[in-house]
């Protein structure tokens, strides 16, 4: 993905007058609430980001309750409405939360190389968030978001979403709100060599977020902070994370377009997906000598019962 300091998709001030409700419902259930992305400062700036400086690369670790937001009009996400009463009103009602929805927002709706400010007026402080993927070019240019920015963005607000709160890389596959394959090296894909999910649906517009399953299924000893959309051998995810819908197998419900999903559909409706891919070494298993936040005490060697990682329960 090119950096738009150097030309490709850089943002132009324009204000759209075309809101994006974030209706989205509370999304805890069988999820930690208070679960947050552990804050290095910026991911991007660490040595294994630095290392694996793929184009679709991203952390995961957005807690299910920060979507939980209502009211977030598309105005204040524009480059010029962060400064708008209605989103000063809307990020002064939860600045914790707000502050987590807009560092995932920007990074997958923004290209690298931007960013987009706020200042609050009742702290005087700055926030600064920082564009990543640019999957909605035309928004952060200045254009009213088209249906497939709304599509796109949902689909990665969704793949950055983790029930454990914890930040793992995730190669991120698919189309951007112009239909621009996001690009990938093969360096990248054999790195992230494990296919696991696939995301789509439409929050803005109340059309629901879904997700599907294209992942070897897990064995007994294996688990992963992924769980909402990754199956083990019973052919189901281990953990319900609504309102994310499961949907089942990616292949059955999508379109296969290389190593991603060229659209999805459910009820009759078509969205616009992203594919996730993952390391094999970001999977736990029992038996590695650390007792991982997937893993539990117990007396066998199963993940939910890893005497070898976690020890007897008490």
């Amino acid at each position: 993905m090119g950096n738009v300091e150097n030309g490709r998709r850089r943002g132009v001030g324009g204000l759209s007058h075309w809101a994006w409700g974030l209706a989205l419902a509370v999304m805890g259930a069988g999820c930690d609430p208070g679960a947050r992305e552990p804050e290095p400062a910026d991911p991007l700036a660490t040595q294994e980001q630095a290392a694996l400086s793929y184009n679709s690369l991203s952390y995961n670790g957005l807690s299910f309750n920060g979507l939980s937001f209502n009211g977030l009009s598309f105005n204040g996400l524009s480059f010029n409405g962060l400064s708008s009463s209605d989103f000063a009103s809307w990020y002064g009602a939860d600045p914790a939360l707000a502050e987590e929805v807009m560092r995932y927002i920007v990074r997958c709706a923004v290209p690298q190389g931007q960013t987009r400010t706020y200042t609050d007026a009742q702290t005087n402080t700055v926030h600064t968030w920082t564009g990543l993927l640019g999957l909605a070019p035309g928004w952060a240019g200045g254009a009213p978001a088209t249906e497939a920015e709304q599509q796109i963005v949902s689909a990665c607000l969704a793949a950055h979403s983790n029930p454990f709160g914890v930040s793992v890389p995730i190669s991120v596959l698919g189309r951007d709100g112009l239909g621009t394959e996001i690009p990938a090296s093969e360096g990248e894909l054999a790195t992230f060599s494990r296919p696991e999910s696939c995301f789509f649906g439409n929050l803005f517009q109340g059309q629901g977020l879904y997700a599907g399953s294209q992942n070897p299924p897990l064995d007994a000893t294996q688990s992963t902070t992924r769980a909402c959309a990754v199956v083990d051998g019973s052919g189901m995810p281990r953990r319900t994370c609504a309102p994310l819908i499961y949907v089942g197998s990616c292949s059955d419900v999508c379109t296969q377009a290389g190593t991603a999903f060229a659209s999805c559909t459910v009820g009759g409706v078509s969205f616009q997906p992203l594919t996730t891919r993952v390391r094999a070494a970001d999977l736990a298993v029992c038996g590695d000598g650390t007792c991982q936040v997937t893993e539990s005490c117990g007396a066998s060697n199963t993940y939910d019962a890893c005497a070898a990682d976690c020890g007897a329960c008490p």
